[in-house]
């Protein structure tokens, strides 16, 4: 299992460009990591994170863009998959924090947390290309390769699970630096001029 920043940090070292799209605890660890926080933005409404990345892709295909999704938050949406493989956005690519819980709300386990395979349901919506890493050194090696793989491009990586202990959520968004609008308006400024 990879500890969440850690893996991010190997996100950011590859990302170049890209924009970030976070959800819940990744909402949270971004901000300390990314050095490009006009490309960063987090729709804060669980289950939504890949509706929102395919949006941008869609509207932006010469762009990238990242999703760091939490497998709690993917299961709440799962419809999602077969909507981004019908649209096969080249540029999507869908990082999947596994951990097994809804480590937003306390960390409950998730349903069927070791029998459900995300990149197998990605692969069946029709997905392009999966990958399952539970290995920080493979994702040191693989990311940059992953990152230039012509999506949509699922990445599913067993992480350490998280949970929110002891502070609540609206303690925890004190730590978030923007909120959504102002993240929204700070990408479409950015998206402008570069």
């Amino acid at each position: 299992m990879i500890e969440q920043s850690d893996l991010m940090r190997i996100i950011q070292k590859y990302r170049g460009d890209a924009v970030v799209v976070t959800v819940e605890r990744a909402s949270m660890a971004w901000p300390e990591i990314s050095t490009n926080e006009k490309r960063d933005v987090s729709p804060t409404v669980m289950g939504k994170g890949s509706s929102f990345a395919l949006g941008l892709c869609l509207s932006r295909p010469d762009l990238k863009v990242i999703l760091l999704d939490g497998d709690g938050s993917l299961l709440m949406n799962l419809g999602t998959l077969a909507t981004v493989a019908e649209s096969a956005p080249r540029n999507f690519y869908h990082f999947v924090l596994e951990n097994g819980m809804y480590a937003t709300t306390g960390g409950q386990p998730i349903p069927s947390r070791d029998k459900v395979s995300f990149t197998g349901l990605a692969k069946e919506a029709g997905y392009i290309v999966v990958h399952d890493l539970d290995d920080l050194e493979d994702v040191a090696n693989q990311c940059q390769s992953i990152l230039e793989e012509e999506g949509p491009v699922m990445v599913c990586v067993k992480t350490v699970p998280n949970p929110r202990l002891g502070r609540s959520k609206a303690e925890e968004r004190i730590f978030a630096r923007r909120t959504v609008g102002q993240a929204t308006r700070e990408l479409k400024e950015d998206l402008r001029r570069g």
